[in-house]
């Protein structure tokens, strides 16, 4: 049972200050100068010190606290020995058995003593006789239950205080590991980002760099080495150079022409058509709304999903001619890649990265892919929401 509200050193130092003083006040309008009103002056005076040499009320359960309760208790059952009048000092010593003591039940019993101390304190004086007796006792059991009532509702709001402290504490830890969690989680979803951004981006340009590097051996080795081929290789490694200061500026996104996604596509199927030798027709069947559902982050999506067809289609599928087909219909927009080439099993491992990272790719703006590998038509389907992304 800890009541931090009432332990504050200052605070008992100014109640006492205060009691004290009123106590001698009371003292001498009802005795006068005298013998007794010098004992009551004396009692307070060397109470008042004790308390504030001693007393810690922020302590509980120690020697000192358990000293300090004890020197209380005879002193309220002094003081009222000394004048029935000052019985009123035990409204300081009930609190202090519930802040020095650390138990509702000791606390009680603490309680218990002082009142049966004030008891001893009226019959001393005002005389050991019946009357005397059943006053004391009503006076100090109306005293007594009310201050065990008070404390013990004190001690429930304190523990209900602590319990609060204790779950804000708890709730501010998890609170903060939270957010290194979400820090943690952030940076591997910024890597798994980067990663597939490398993939989609730098990796298709030094792959188209390295089959245009070996087509120019071959014809160097045949005395053929064209200007075209060189320029292929030149453009193509602009581009990786453009796409790697994009990246390291933390901005990997897509500089779209003014055309759009379709103008985008059409530029770089045209260029892979030069690249590979492959034939790439794209189709667009957009719907009258597609241009303002399809947002600029949509957009890159659909582009790079097209650009991981492309370039899985160029590695492996021995394709003579490819098909791209945009589409936007019943509130979802569609990319196709279709190939004539020889096929493969989508259920088989993959040895690669590339339709892993494009399903967590489109994973995270709640789109999905789908793949077929039949020979001849192996069509690569990318689906997304329309609006989802903007």
């Amino acid at each position: 049972m800890t009541t931090r509200s009432m332990t504050t050193r200052g605070w008992w130092i100014l109640a006492l200050a205060a009691a004290s003083i009123l106590s001698v006040v009371v003292l001498g309008l009802s005795l006068g100068i005298g013998a007794r009103f010098g004992i009551g002056v004396g009692i307070l005076a060397a109470f008042f010190v004790f308390w504030a040499i001693v007393a810690r009320p922020d302590e509980e359960d120690t020697p000192r606290a358990t000293l300090v309760l004890v020197v209380t208790i005879m002193t309220a059952g002094a003081l009222t020995s000394v004048d029935t009048s000052l019985a009123f000092f035990q409204a300081i010593a009930f609190p202090a058995s519930w802040t020095l003591i650390g138990s509702v039940r000791r606390s009680i019993i603490a309680c218990s003593a002082l009142a049966v101390v004030e008891v001893g304190g009226f019959l001393v004086s005002l005389g050991a006789r019946r009357d005397t007796l059943v006053l004391a006792l009503v006076i100090e059991g109306i005293s007594l239950v009310f201050a065990i009532i008070m404390g013990v509702w004190i001690s429930r709001i304190a523990q209900l205080g602590n319990e609060r402290k204790r779950l804000l504490d708890e709730l501010t830890a998890a609170q903060a590991q939270l957010g290194v969690l979400h820090r943690d989680a952030g940076a591997t979803a910024e890597r798994e980002r980067l990663a597939r951004e490398l993939h989609d981006t730098i990796a298709q340009s030094l792959t188209g760099q390295v089959l245009l590097a070996q087509r120019a051996r071959r014809e160097r080795a045949a005395g053929s080495l064209s200007d075209e081929t060189l320029e292929l290789l030149e453009e193509a490694s602009r581009e990786a150079l453009a796409e790697t200061r994009s990246l390291v500026a933390a901005s990997a996104r897509v500089e779209l022409p003014g055309g759009g996604l379709v103008e985008a596509l059409t530029q770089f199927a045209a260029r892979f058509q030069r690249e590979s030798g492959i034939a790439v027709v794209v189709t667009a069947e957009l719907g009258p709304a597609a241009p303002n559902a399809l947002g600029r982050d949509a957009e890159v999506v659909l582009l790079r999903c097209a650009q991981e067809g492309l370039a899985n289609v160029r590695k492996h599928a021995g394709a003579r001619a490819v098909r791209v087909v945009l589409s936007t219909a019943d509130g979802v927009a569609t990319v196709a890649v279709i190939d004539d080439g020889h096929g493969f099993d989508p259920a088989a491992a993959a040895s690669g990265f590339g339709l892993s990272g494009l399903r967590d790719r489109l994973g995270l703006v709640g789109g999905e892919l789908a793949v077929d590998g039949t020979a001849g038509a192996t069509t690569l389907l990318a689906r997304l929401p329309l609006g989802v992304v903007s």
